[in-house]
């Protein structure tokens, strides 16, 4: 029906609507439109790749070649598998990243603690809004979404709760869901696009409430439509009580001067003071310019304060003539009932532009929040361009007060995630600069445009912008000085730059990192070890020796290089890198695993410098691998599960799906698989579309319930369990109900009902991969209510049908029961079967002496720097020792790449035992900052406190 109302306005065509793809700029596919930047770029590279690829780069022979006496130029002249040629080290560059980045760390983080304890209520947000920008460089996205819910929650007005609400909207994005729609809300104010809407100033204990929007609606509006008729039948009018008219061309409105009156103050001059209107009964309104139907509303409304009986094009006039003359109120009422109304992009395009001009806060607020609830689809229509790139765009949304650094910040993350050389993105970031404040703000906006300008290799403007950021105080931003200045052919001055913020700093492992770009031979190589030693988690080192081993025809050694990073840090630049040396070995099965492994990180992803699109790639290597039916695949997914290689059966199942894209099952697995590889991004889409594909409603309630689950709303989750299981018993379902209610300190009787569960999961049809966690996660229940034989009955069957990680359960069985040899034997067995063993060795060293105990987490620490056990426990070994400067250091090396809460938790232990409270304090602070009501962090925080007190 809203759409009937709105369609003569719709014909004036206000705005311009979305238009087709032509104003996209596809980021995977294109890099610009059609003869853009970005299409130039990959042009000029496919021809620098062209004219380098096919010379001889060595004489030398490649380890375990097939065939001895090929050069790497002869095997790509002679396939086609590589029609880019081989990767080449003068290609390869760490990016420079667009987030602000603080050379210490913890320091940091201590100042916002700081910030957060010290400043008024209505300043919370935009100091939680900054812990945002220092999270986002962080690889831990629930930090990220942490503060942006806190910054959402603190928010004070509407133009900030409705930009974070669809912040956070946008980034679990839901919109892969059939049937849903961007306008619906979690359930919860926080998120809820009407909750937003609604201005009752500083509410952060309401945000988390049930949002009204779930309410009957039907008896809401017949409550309401009851109250207004009550108001519509008012003594004025049963009395006949009309004393003036105004007259519009023929027509005569008839009116009361003292309701009129009571709109404004201009209507009670005109109607009561010194005008020659206040002595007449009719009053000619024809030269205001409104119509009849505007001033009958007026009457109305100046009687029922009420506009439900109203029209809304009339409302739309009559938010003019309370503007014209300075009806607050009415106004106000114009401005609620039509943001009301708002509900698509099409309203929203159309009504946005009465809003501005009529600066209606509340309208223009709820079309800026359809538009941005849209994205980034809503980047596509070319309105967009024109009403929030623009500086006359900034300028309108400002008047109508809806022009803020929170805006542009969100916006110009998306455009950036979309595609970072897009003019669309440049104008965003312009906008964003113009709207910093001084500080946090103006270094990460200084810093995003030279980031922007850098990859659109307009080095001169890029190299004045990080200057700028380096001024505001982003030391991080020396990168961008100096990347740039290479660029532009100044090397040493490049070398020099990064050299003295070695000298300057306490070095970090970017720092290194960075300085090898403008050295050569040795130097180069022991900077990116130094990185490597400062930092483990940072790609490009790995990257760069593995490309300069397989320049060298060391392939070999390349794939044992890249393997270290790919063993904790999955991504699909580094798979790329493998799959691509082993098409160069013709290793096609290994290659192919690679590519199918990317594909399911990022369905969209760009092979061989973005030349090719991976799927292509897929159907090259196909003919070459043996083909497998269905019955080989599932067979291959069972061992592959079963030890523990995750990649290798995350390629199974997408090969599966190219046969069966349909198939929730497959897509459920994907995901369990892609949360065991810590890609959660990836692991939601699976999600998602396991639940999309869905054939039954009681399947579809599970994935729906593992989605609430995996979103932090675990009684959400429960309900949709128990909804699937009334439909019909499964064992997805019954696990799911189970896993849900084990998240919590279980007494005896939730322990008890758990296992029941666990036991009806059982009994229900499943496959052996899925029985064997539903054993193993039996058994841990058994083994916490000190029920072991039960525990290891349930280990030994999930082993009898190869869940190999049940080898881990066991052994803590046999610990329990003081034999330690037999735990340590049967975490053995576990790292002689599994792929992925860092956490197996780190298990085993809690079964046996401490020399052997410092030998596994040595291995453990060398497969995966990023666990943290391994550190605490040489740590703490050393304080036993009475060493507590190497223990600190100890900490402090893992720190400085993993500000994890259980390293700073124990440092500043470490710190109050040796009486550096301030430095303990410091820890403590910066903790509270990741997790601000951990308990064990409260205490030492207090304990220093008061002793610092003492020392006074």
């Amino acid at each position: 029906m809203q759409h009937n109302i709105f369609a003569t306005m719709r014909s004036l065509k206000i705005m311009d609507g979305c238009k087709g793809g032509s104003q996209v700029y596809h980021h995977r596919s294109s890099g610009g439109g059609s003869g853009g930047i970005g299409e130039k770029l990959l042009q000029q590279l496919h021809d620098h790749i062209k004219s380098q690829t096919f010379r001889t780069k060595s004489v030398h022979n490649f380890h375990n070649f097939p065939t001895p006496n090929q050069t790497p130029s002869e095997v790509v002249a002679e396939g086609s598998l590589l029609p880019y040629g081989l990767p080449m080290t003068e290609l390869l560059e760490p990016k420079i990243e667009p987030v602000l980045r603080p050379v210490d760390f913890v320091e940091r983080l201590a100042g916002l603690h700081n910030k957060i304890e010290n400043c008024l209520d209505v300043e919370r947000s935009e100091v939680y809004l900054e812990h945002c920008s220092i999270f986002k460089g962080l690889s831990d996205v629930k930090l990220f979404r942490r503060s942006l819910r806190s910054a959402r929650q603190h928010a004070v007005d509407v133009h900030s709760k409705i930009v974070l609400a669809s912040w956070l909207r946008y980034d679990r994005r839901e919109d892969e869901l059939i049937g849903s729609s961007s306008m619906d809300c979690c359930g919860r104010n926080i998120e809820c696009p009407k909750a937003t809407l609604v201005a009752n100033g500083y509410d952060p204990e309401l945000v988390y409430d049930p949002c009204s929007c779930l309410r009957d609606c039907d008896e809401e509006e017949e409550d309401f439509m009851m109250f207004d008729d009550q108001q519509c039948s008012t003594p004025d009018e049963d009395d006949g009580g009309w004393d003036i008219s105004f007259c519009i061309g023929d027509d005569e409105i008839r009116c009361g001067r003292f309701n009129m009156a009571s709109l404004s103050r201009p209507f009670k001059t005109m109607l009561y003071g010194g005008f020659i209107e206040s002595r007449r009964g009719t009053i000619n309104f024809s030269r205001n310019g409104f119509s009849v139907e505007a001033m009958k509303a007026a009457e109305v409304f100046s009687r029922t304060k009420s506009l439900t009986t109203i029209e809304p094009n009339v409302v739309l006039e009559l938010l003019s003539l309370a503007n014209r003359f300075c009806c607050e109120e009415m106004k106000c009422a114009c401005d609620t009932y039509l943001a009301s109304l708002v509900s698509d992009m099409e309203d929203a395009l159309l009504l946005i532009e009465y809003g501005l001009e009529e600066t209606a806060y509340l309208l223009v607020a709820a079309c800026l929040q359809v538009v941005l609830r849209e994205l980034p689809a809503s980047l596509q229509c070319s309105g967009f361009a024109k009403l929030f790139c623009s500086p006359e765009g900034r300028d309108r949304l400002a008047a109508a007060g809806h022009a803020s650094f929170v805006l542009y910040y969100f916006l110009s993350q998306v455009a950036m995630e979309e595609e970072m050389r897009s003019n669309i993105t440049v104008m965003l970031v312009e906008r964003l600069v113009e709207c910093a404040k001084d500080g946090w703000e103006k270094q990460l906006a200084f810093h995003q445009f030279g980031v922007v300008m850098f990859e659109r290799k307009e080095y001169k403007d890029a190299q004045h912008w990080f200057e700028v950021a380096v001024e505001a105080g982003h030391v991080y931003s020396l990168v961008g000085v100096a990347r740039a200045k290479y660029r532009r052919g100044h090397t040493y001055a490049a070398y020099k730059i990064m050299n003295s913020l070695i000298n300057d700093h306490k070095p970090v492992g970017w720092m290194y990192q960075e300085r090898s770009l403008y050295c050569f031979g040795k130097e180069k190589m022991m900077d990116l070890i130094s990185a490597t030693e400062l930092d483990p988690t940072l790609s490009f080192p790995y990257k760069y020796r593995a490309v300069s081993l397989l320049e060298e025809s060391r392939i070999g050694p390349a794939i044992a290089e890249i393997n270290k990073l790919i063993g904790f840090k999955l991504s699909p630049d580094c798979l790329e890198l493998r799959a691509w040396f082993l098409i160069a070995m013709e290793e096609y099965e290994g290659a192919l695993r690679d590519v199918r492994a990317i594909l399911t990180l990022d369905p969209n992803y760009m092979m061989f410098y973005g030349n090719m699109h991976g799927n292509h790639l897929v159907e090259l290597l196909s003919p070459v691998v043996q083909q497998c039916n269905l019955a080989d695949c599932w067979m291959q997914l069972y061992d592959r599960w079963s030890s523990v290689d995750d990649i290798g059966s995350l390629a199974v199942v997408h090969q599966m799906l190219e046969n069966d894209p349909g198939k929730s099952l497959l897509r459920f697995r994907q995901s369990l698989l892609l949360l065991r590889l810590n890609c959660q991004k990836a692991a939601m889409r699976s999600l998602r579309l396991a639940r999309n594909h869905s054939t039954s409603d009681h399947e579809r309630l599970v994935y729906e319930g593992w989605i609430l689950y995996d979103t932090g709303h675990r009684e959400a989750a429960l309900e949709k369990a128990e909804e699937s299981i009334s439909i019909q018993r499964s064992f997805e379902a019954y696990f799911l109900k189970a896993y849900a209610l084990a998240d919590t300190n279980l007494d005896s009787e939730s322990s008890e009902y758990v296992i029941h569960l666990l036991e009806e999961a059982l009994r229900c049809p499943s496959d052996g991969l899925r029985k064997g966690q539903a054993l193993n996660n039996l058994g841990s229940v058994y083994v916490d209510c000190d029920k072991l034989d039960l525990a290891a009955d349930c280990y030994m069957n999930a082993l009898n049908i190869k869940h190999t990680r049940a080898h881990q359960g066991l052994a803590r069985v046999y610990h329990l029961k003081r034999q330690s040899k037999d735990a340590y034997d049967e975490m053995t067995k576990l790292i002689e079967k599994a792929w992925n063993n860092a956490s197996a060795y780190e298990k085993r060293s809690e079964y046996c002496g401490r020399d052997m105990a410092k030998s596994d987490l040595s291995m453990s620490t060398h497969l995966d720097p990023l666990r943290t056990y391994p550190y605490r426990y040489r740590a703490a070994v050393l304080m036993d020792d009475h060493k507590e400067a190497e223990a600190i250091e100890e900490l402090s090396r893992a720190i400085e790449f993993k500000p994890d809460l259980q390293l700073l938790n124990l440092r500043a232990a470490f710190y109050h035992s040796i009486n550096d409270f301030a430095s303990s304090i410091r820890d403590c602070e910066a903790a509270l900052c990741l997790d601000p009501g951990n308990a064990e962090t409260l205490e030492t925080y207090n304990k220093a406190q008061e002793d610092i007190k003492k020392q006074k």
